[in-house]
């Protein structure tokens, strides 16, 4: 059985033009690797640590690492990705599925 993984996204976009043209590719790409949209969302608080401001959070779960790099990487995303990193000051991690200390 493979292990999900969790793309945790921050988004603070510079600029609006990417916007639209973003959101339905990367719907679609998304799906088509089995990643499911978690949470989309400019409602969230930080709880602790230096504060960190970002107007979006967003949580992608995905039925392993091999979809979201191969999600990442896909050709067809690459003109959607470059305008959102261009557009926004954007923080991607990828974070394994598992307790590690159980």
């Amino acid at each position: 059985m493979q292990m999900a993984y969790y793309s945790v996204l921050a988004v603070t976009p510079t600029s609006e033009g990417w916007v639209s043209d973003y959101l339905g590719p990367a719907n679609r790409l998304v799906a088509q690797y089995g990643g499911k949209y978690l949470a989309r969302t400019s409602s969230h608080e930080q709880l602790e640590g230096e504060a960190q401001g970002s107007t979006l959070r967003i949580v992608i779960e995905w039925p392993s690492r091999e979809a979201a790099v191969n999600f990442m990487q896909d050709a067809e995303y690459a003109p959607y990705l470059k305008a959102r990193t261009e557009g926004s000051n954007s923080f991607h991690f990828l974070i394994a599925g598992k307790d590690y200390l159980t």
